[in-house]
């Protein structure tokens, strides 16, 4: 099996079996974001308790590749220390302008790292790493 095919999997998987999609019932951080470029939205909540992302959870709709990197991001980030949320998002803006980044914390991640040679796409995978951002922005100032 070629490369390319295991990561169009590993995009599809998360596509068709998302993780953690829907809507917290308790107090979290929202962000809500769009695409108007190709019709995109994310609504993240994130539940952050002591500058560490404790839980987080998506809605939204759009293509293969923004709903399958929100469900990819949202896995990546539960655990994390808000800087190291913060870090993630940076190695995956590298990632999408093509350099050669590894997330050996969750792997699914790289799979990826195809859209970059679709510069119309990068905005569709770095929609919800872009919630990300904004959501800890947010929590810093409101805490």
């Amino acid at each position: 099996m070629e490369l390319d095919d295991l990561y169009r999997r590993v995009i599809m998987d998360h596509y068709k079996n998302p993780r953690n999609r829907g809507k917290f019932e308790n107090e979290a951080v929202t962000v809500d974001l769009n695409n108007p470029t190709c019709g995109d939205k994310i609504s993240l909540q994130l539940i952050v308790d002591n500058g560490i992302v404790k839980d987080a959870r998506y809605t939204g709709e759009g293509c293969s590749i923004s709903m399958s990197s929100a469900s990819m991001m949202t896995e990546a980030v539960k655990g994390k220390t808000l800087e190291e949320a913060k870090e993630m998002a940076s190695r995956f803006s590298s990632l999408m302008q093509g350099e050669d980044v590894h997330f050996d914390d969750y792997e699914d991640i790289e799979a990826l790292s195809g859209v970059n040679k679709f510069p119309a796409r990068i905005k569709c995978a770095t929609l919800a790493w872009n919630a990300l951002r904004k959501g800890i922005d947010e929590e810093r100032i409101n805490h």
